[in-house]
């Protein structure tokens, strides 16, 4: 087995990298039988606002399983800890003996961002320039690399309702990113953030929705990406009211978990003859993407066991390749 740490992550996984292995799994979860993949176990902390997720996948065809273990505490950022510390155990599918253990924190960082980034390079216009990010949490740095990968864009308003927080997030980001040549731009409000923006990702753990879904503009692409409980609520009902198509990375994984689909179903804003399907589909050539540039475009993303086991599996093999991590006997 190897030991492979945020360090060593970095050394052979970039984020191009991440959002292809999506790109895959996201497929992988829309084909008959390519994957077992129970639901996650969610395992409450109420004590601390937490949670203690297990994540299962299987993929025959690969051989390979993994488990991942992701504790999501919110209020860890106030302490400058991450809120989902986590670990990704590689099992090897025909021994069934683990082969690596990974910086989960990391490795659920960069399948998270890029799930907004996969979205964004098959759903969004190809012309985009303005782009918002709402919640500067742990999962915010990799979401907005996404959304720079993806897309050449000029700015990036960032709003959180932090306003210092929000600033140091900003310079710190235009340091870190500053190779993509995009402006990285701290605002007080939400509206301030969507204004003009033709792509928006919301990244909180907000209860109520975060932006008003009036003002959006035609065009835009949204990737909801922090609603993961039932009580949770980023995404304002409105903009699916307005949304053209909406699509998921797991249309079971979300109607077992989002509050942002769940609770405008339950108030019966929108049905399921509103729901586009998977994205997964999408790549596969299997159903419409975007057909225009006036379209708004909604994606949900709950997260699925077999982004970790995609991801963690690339990074293994590139790991044994280039020599890198510690190997632990």
């Amino acid at each position: 087995m190897i030991l492979l740490s945020r360090d060593d992550i970095k050394k052979v996984f970039t984020m191009r990298d991440a959002i292809e292995a999506d790109k895959v799994a996201f497929q992988l979860v829309v084909e008959e039988g390519k994957v077992v993949s129970p639901l996650r176990t969610n395992i409450q902390a109420p004590k601390y606002d937490g949670c203690f997720l297990f994540m299962p996948a299987y993929v025959p065809d690969l051989d390979v399983a993994s488990i991942k273990i992701v504790d999501i505490f919110p209020h860890n950022i106030d302490n400058g800890i991450p809120s989902s510390p986590a670990q990704v155990l590689l099992i090897d599918g025909t021994t069934g003996v683990v082969s690596a253990l990974l910086d989960g924190t990391h490795v659920t960082k960069m399948r998270t961002g890029a799930a907004s980034g996969a979205a964004f390079d098959v759903l969004a216009k190809k012309d985009c320039k303005i782009g918002a990010l709402i919640g500067t949490g742990g999962q915010a740095s990799t979401q907005l690399e996404a959304m720079l990968t993806a897309r050449d864009l000029e700015e990036v308003r960032v709003f959180d309702l932090d306003f210092e927080r929000t600033k140091a997030f900003a310079e710190q980001m235009q340091e870190e990113l500053g190779e993509y040549n995009t402006r990285i731009v701290p605002v007080k409000s939400s509206d301030e953030a969507i204004d003009d923006a033709d792509l928006l990702i919301t990244v909180t753990p907000s209860s109520k929705p975060v932006f008003d879904g009036s003002k959006v503009k035609p065009g835009i692409t949204i990737s909801c990406v922090g609603a993961y409980q039932h009580h949770m609520q980023e995404l304002d009902p409105v903009a699916l009211e307005r949304a053209s198509k909406i699509y998921f990375d797991s249309k079971e994984a979300v109607l077992s978990e989002s509050g942002d689909i769940l609770i405008p179903l339950e108030k019966g804003i929108i049905t399921e003859d509103d729901f586009t399907g998977d994205l997964g589909n999408v790549i596969k050539g299997e159903l419409v993407g975007r057909e225009n540039d006036e379209e708004i475009i909604v994606f949900e993303t709950v997260g699925v066991a077999t982004q970790d086991l995609v991801a963690a599996n690339t990074i293994y093999k590139k790991a044994l390749e280039l020599g890198v991590g510690q190997e632990w006997k």
